[in-house]
């Protein structure tokens, strides 16, 4: 048995048109660049000014063979019927690194978070919500300094988050002890959901199927048949190359692989390996602060291969500070584009574009109203409403299996043009 959530209606007004926004699946750079929306020029770090933008190419499935994009439906409307009743000071609260190299992935999720809370407060005078966002810095062990303060703020009904899998996995103990719901918009580690935690969901697709997905549409559609994978050091990275590498069976040449860490510039011994290795794509699996000047690094090289990275890397960030390197990039993520009408709601909301995971952060946000609009006045209600939740949002439709895990999730492949 699953709740079906109540409909967007053809007045509300976040009305969410079926047109998606076929530029940047990525935030506005912050300080990078002076675009207005996503998809103009961009002044780079390295100089230069190009107009590139992260660009929707196409959806693909566990086989990475190509699936028709679906149709919009009708999503769920945070705003409900305006009916809505809780106690003063109710709260949903937001974890992620919303400071340093990475802050701009839990920053997309905070915005569109809070366009959902935005629409159910004006609409629902008898429940105003806040929303609480919490700063880990992507660390995790910040993250476990931060966990206790959420959990003993008692107006917090759920958390959407943690934003990255590391503090995730160092945290998880700390919220199902807690008995808070964890309801993640960007956590892919697949390990996540194999805890036994009761209280945790995520939002999107996992790297055991992102990784698989996008290793065959490598070499079944892009028809690479030697690829350098690289990872970074972070729980995401070491997982997601693992799958990659997995899937690419022999495409994936050995003689290249490489790891590196996150904080590192100087990617010259990749570099190195990776320009005498005859292969036909790098795959970088980690955050775009470091696939930045790596991409960089190897077009200084001499290394003109496609260059490769999954949802840690969708961010005009990328662009930015990559400049005219980052042109061709083939980026994959389990998150969806942004509809035009919640783009220009977000961008009215945040002074910038949505980003990756904006509409996972509004999509969620949007459950856990619902379910305080129907009436749920504690953790333990959140959870259970989240646990029988079907629903459509803008990225897709949510229903979670026993384990935390969405029933069907696809992925997307974007492009930098």
């Amino acid at each position: 048995m699953h709740r079906t959530a109540r409909r967007a209606s053809g007045g509300a007004a976040l009305l969410l048109a079926a047109t998606l926004v076929l530029t940047a699946c990525g935030p506005q750079s912050q300080g990078g660049g002076d675009d207005e929306t996503t998809g103009t020029s961009t002044e780079t770090d390295d100089g230069g000014s190009a107009d590139l933008s992260i660009v929707p190419s196409v959806q693909i499935d566990i086989d990475g063979a190509e699936v028709p994009a679906a149709e919009a439906g009708n999503p769920v409307d945070p705003a409900g019927d305006g009916s809505a009743e809780c106690a003063e000071g109710t709260s949903i609260a937001m974890a992620g690194a919303l400071t340093g190299p990475n802050a701009a992935l839990g920053l997309n999720i905070q915005y569109g978070a809070q366009v959902a809370v935005d629409a159910f407060n004006a609409a629902n005078p008898g429940c105003q919500v806040t929303l609480k966002p919490f700063d880990t810095e992507g660390d995790p062990q910040k993250a476990t300094q931060v966990a206790p303060q959420i959990v003993g703020d008692a107006t917090v009904l759920g958390l959407l988050g943690p934003a990255f899998s590391g503090e995730t996995a160092a945290t998880g103990d700390v919220f199902s002890q807690a008995g808070l719901l964890s309801l993640t918009a960007s956590a892919t580690n697949p390990d996540l959901t194999t805890n036994g935690w009761t209280n945790f969901f995520r939002g999107l697709a996992n790297d055991a199927v992102q990784g698989p997905s996008v290793a065959k549409y490598l070499v079944n559609t892009k028809e690479f048949g030697s690829v350098c994978v690289v990872s970074d050091n972070s729980d995401y990275g070491i997982g997601l190359a693992q799958q990659i590498t997995e899937g690419l069976g022999d495409a994936a040449n050995e003689d290249c692989a490489a790891e590196v860490k996150t904080g590192d510039k100087d990617f010259s011994a990749a570099v190195q390996i990776i320009s005498g290795a005859d292969a036909d794509a790098v795959f970088y699996a980690g955050y775009y602060a470091e696939a930045a000047p790596f991409v960089q690094q190897l077009r200084d090289g001499g290394v003109e291969i496609p260059f490769v990275s999954a949802d840690g890397t969708n961010d005009p960030q990328f662009v930015s500070q990559a400049g005219a390197s980052s042109k061709g990039a083939i980026l994959s993520c389990p998150c969806g584009p942004a509809p035009e009408d919640f783009a220009a709601t977000y961008e009215e909301s945040a002074g910038q574009a949505p980003g990756v995971y904006s509409v996972e952060g509004y999509d969620l946000a949007t459950i856990m109203l619902t379910g305080i609009a129907s009436g749920v006045t504690d953790r333990a209600g959140l959870i259970d409403y989240v646990a029988n939740y079907s629903g459509e949002g803008l990225a897709r439709t949510y229903e979670w299996d026993d384990t935390g895990e969405l029933a069907s999730a696809l992925i997307w492949i974007y492009e930098v043009q």
